[in-house]
């Protein structure tokens, strides 16, 4: 519930691997052993298709590129819309190219790994969706094979475990000290009071849930069970019945004013109602759990040293990625973004996901964003796409 996945469309192109929204690559590569180093070739057979960009080393066609949209489609479909413009187009071209070029380095350890890890997060991804017939009928909707996407993922690992080796204990420290909130994790009981009345399904009149949120409340403060309180009165079908609690979960998850509580509140301390665009929520900290630096787990070391190396991708993306582009950029036609509406129907269609929780703000990372580095789980390395649907 109430999971905070919102990106600018900037961000959208390079998150943090552990929530698997990770940077663009070639949908169609495959993995040559040879040699000191692991050589990726994107090429598809047959591909006549017309050249989008030549860059050093390479060229991306049409049929590529087509192939890198859908891929990225199906891992975020809340970005269908962006996919319609073109200054998003043009920069997702861009960052083809960046790993493409960049991938060229990639040694034959780092391409093991990579393709080790794409394997466990598909078998991951298909566990979470329902199992093998829920996965293949996903594929097929967005017009994406299995091989194509581990092929998109190995590549994608691959090279941010090959420069992630070269990120020292300073970088990781400092990227610590940046993000520490996506390290923190809480156990709340709240009570969630709707703006919408869950009966009618209608708005309720200005000022109603912030009332019937302090008759909760006072509730409480009188000493009624908070369980059993939040059971008849929360208005959060992801939580109710578990007597309002969420347990052990990552801070990042949650829209801000939330997050702001779990972060803040005292433990114990049954808080004033806190307004999100859900509604009215009354919170209890139950426990907080803060690591500092020396108690960080390897995995979320890890996830720290890939979002260095995701730093690294922008700013040559940023700096240097012009220079390695020989001419200029021609993008395909796009017939969605002519049609006019067809573009909007990946959006629409997550937000139907929104209010399945009484507040989720979209389902995606899947991953490990920015802002909800533990959408991704990144927490536990989920997918951007938190199928649980909370």
């Amino acid at each position: 519930m109430l999971q905070n996945n919102r990106k600018t469309w900037k961000t959208i192109a390079v998150t943090a691997v552990g929530a698997l929204s990770i940077s663009l690559l070639a949908a169609c590569g495959s993995n040559d052993a040879g040699g000191g180093s692991t050589s990726f070739n994107n090429s598809i057979e047959g591909d006549t298709s017309s050249v989008v960009v030549k860059y050093k080393g390479g060229e991306i066609t049409e049929k590529e590129f087509n192939a890198e949209l859908k891929i990225m489609e199906f891992m975020n479909p809340t970005i269908a819309a962006y996919l319609q413009m073109d200054e998003m187009r043009e920069m997702f071209v861009k960052q083809q190219v960046a790993y493409e070029y960049l991938s060229k380095d990639v040694s034959q350890e780092a391409g093991e790994k990579g393709l080790e890890e794409a394997e466990a997060q598909i078998t991951q991804m298909k566990t979470q969706v329902g199992g093998d017939e829920a996965w293949s009928q996903m594929l097929k909707d967005y017009e994406v094979t299995e091989d194509e996407l581990k092929n998109y993922m190995t590549r994608v690992l691959s090279l941010i475990e090959y420069k992630s080796q070269d990120v020292t204990d300073e970088q990781v420290k400092t990227e610590y000290e940046a993000s520490k909130d996506q390290f923190i994790t809480a156990s709340v009981r709240h009570v969630l009071i709707s703006n919408t009345d869950p009966e009618s399904g209608e708005a309720r009149p200005e000022g109603e849930a912030l009332k019937l949120a302090k008759e909760v409340k006072a509730k409480l403060d009188k000493g009624e069970d908070f369980a059993a309180v939040a059971k008849e009165y929360s208005e959060d079908p992801g939580s109710a019945e578990n007597g309002g609690l969420y347990e052990d979960t990552p801070v990042t998850n949650w829209v801000e004013a939330f997050k702001e509580a779990a972060k803040t509140q005292e433990e114990g301390v049954i808080g004033e109602p806190v307004e999100t665009d859900y509604g009215y929520h009354i919170i209890k900290v139950e426990k907080r759990t803060e690591p500092t630096f020396e108690e960080l787990t390897e995995a979320q070391t890890k996830l720290l040293k890939s979002s260095v190396v995701n730093v690294e991708v922008q700013e040559f993306m940023t700096n240097e990625v012009d220079g390695v582009i020989e001419g200029e950029i021609k993008l395909p036609a796009n017939p969605a973004a002519e049609q006019g509406t067809e573009g909007t129907e990946g959006t629409e269609g997550t937000e139907g996901t929104e209010g399945t929780d009484a507040g989720t703000e979209g389902s995606e990372e899947g991953s490990t964003g920015d802002e909800g580095a533990a959408d991704s789980g990144t927490e536990g390395e989920s997918t951007e796409s938190n199928t649980d649907g909370k």
